[in-house]
């Protein structure tokens, strides 16, 4: 099913200003109640072997987690987005217009307004700082 671009543009704004606000409750209203959430993160902080979290309960706890430990070279730096009306797309580059950040790929595929799954790929400037526990 595809969704509109109003409704993948409020995505990808509402996360922002989430992220930016610490927010956990918009953050976690954003989900479908049954979504998933994929990133290496999640075995970083919870000491677990697969790096997944399932539901509203478990992604609250794990956003709440991130939100509360987001380091100085976490900012939100993005140009654009990118979709094909179901999948939403964009990237954290490493090199921003103030210095260095953190590099992610963010993947959500969206459906009734809400996103289903969520699935975030590293890029080395990250791993190097998770790797070296200044994350």
């Amino acid at each position: 099913m595809t969704v509109t671009n109003v409704e993948i543009e409020r995505i990808f704004h509402a996360w922002d200003e989430a992220l930016g606000a610490k927010d956990v409750k918009a953050a976690v209203a954003l989900y479908a109640p049954d979504a998933v959430l994929e990133s290496p993160l999640i075995r970083h902080h919870l000491g677990v072997e697969e790096g997944v979290r399932r539901g509203r309960q478990e992604l609250r706890a794990f956003i709440q987690m991130v939100f509360d430990r987001q380091p100085p070279q976490r900012k939100r730096y993005r140009k654009d987005y990118f979709t094909n009306g179901r999948t939403l797309m964009w990237e954290y580059p490493r090199s921003a217009p103030d210095g260095d950040q953190m590099d992610f790929a963010e993947v959500m595929e969206i459906a009734e307004g809400l996103i289903q799954h969520h699935r975030v790929y590293w890029g080395w400037y990250g791993l190097r700082l998770l790797h070296s526990g200044h994350e």
